[in-house]
């Protein structure tokens, strides 16, 4: 039997000892650490959760998720166990603060990066507009749409509430930064439709030194000044006027970069022919688009062909490239993705 009369000093281990032994095997916990936790008193703007520390930590309502929360009984119920983020170090009563957000925005960020790498098209709807473009949500992340990357005629502010595919431009998580293109979407997207040798009918949108930039069907493909004519030309200016309508033959696609590449001197009957006979260039291009498609065949089954001075990679710029350079003053003004 038992002998409940015996002292503490005679068992061996007082209150002392005990709180001794909980220091001995009381965990360390750090910010930063992911901790699993239960809840166990949920308060209006807040609950306090069970980490296995001597206080209860703490988590206040705008910790609790990524999006938007009223009430701690939408993301929360007691009893309940799950992973909680150490925010802050214990304050002066030994209380910890704890955050369910920035675990979602950790795993948001890797999501994003995973996209990014597999260059996939993202959907979303626009919330707000402001003087440099569009903001949207991907998952859960406030992303940035630059105007220029916007591809609509729509003024921007009736874009809200509209949803948009997208590219990712930039996704950079150090910088609290993720730019997205709506252009580069689309243009991945027609781009699909279209097909090396195909002759499009297309409309001159801007001339620069280097060549023009022809709009064919809502994407901007570069005519390269060395692919106008066979023979020498000063300046695109000299041939073509902005809102030309003009027939050009499509000599390379590069979806990865977004790049069309336009041709009207393979479309030429003689050389020249485009500065001396533009009309009779274009009445004869489907006759030869179609030499041009065999030569490209012939070249595929392994027969040598004399080829043309190729174009550098450096001088064509990418099909979702606008005719001016994004304004540093709206680089300057993308907002963040995190919001404090």
């Amino acid at each position: 039997m038992v002998n409940q009369n015996l002292t503490a000093t005679e068992i061996g281990f007082t209150h002392e000892d005990f709180a001794a032994l909980l220091d001995k095997y009381d965990y360390h916990f750090s910010p930063g650490d992911i901790v699993p936790g239960t809840v166990f008193s949920i308060e209006p703007r807040g609950a306090l959760i069970d980490i296995g520390a001597k206080t209860a930590a703490y988590i206040p309502i705008q910790e609790m998720s990524i999006n938007r929360v009223d009430a701690p009984e939408e993301v929360l119920q007691s009893n309940e166990t799950r992973e909680f983020f150490i925010l802050t170090d214990e304050n002066e009563d030994g209380q910890l603060t704890l955050s369910i957000r920035r675990i979602e925005y950790m795993r948001a960020w890797e999501r994003v990066r995973q996209l990014q790498a597999e260059d996939a098209t993202v959907r979303s709807g626009v919330f707000a507009t402001n003087r440099g473009g569009a903001l949207v949500r991907i998952e859960g992340l406030r992303g940035f749409i630059p105007g220029s990357h916007i591809s609509t005629r729509k003024p921007k502010e009736e874009l809200v509430g509209e949803e948009l595919p997208l590219k990712f431009l930039e996704v950079d998580e150090e910088r609290n930064r993720l730019v997205l293109s709506h252009r580069r979407a689309l243009v991945e997207r027609k781009m699909n439709r279209l097909e090396v040798g195909e002759v499009v009918i297309g409309t001159v949108r801007g001339i620069k030194p280097y060549g023009a930039f022809i709009d064919i069907g809502g994407v901007s493909g570069l005519l390269h000044i060395s692919e106008i004519s066979h023979e020498h030309i000063d300046t695109p200016h000299s041939v073509f006027n902005v809102n030309d309508e003009v027939k050009v033959m499509i000599i390379d696609l590069d979806a990865e970069r977004g790049r069309i590449s336009l041709s009207t001197k393979q479309l030429e009957p003689e050389p020249g022919d485009m500065i001396k006979n533009r009309d009779l260039v274009y009445d004869k291009a489907e006759e030869m688009a179609a030499k041009y498609r065999e030569q490209l065949l012939a070249k595929q089954q392994g027969i040598t062909l004399p080829t043309e001075e190729a174009v550098s990679e450096e001088e064509i710029p990418a099909a979702t490239e606008t005719e001016e350079e994004i304004p540093a003053a709206i680089e300057e003004e993308i907002p963040v993705a995190i919001e404090e």
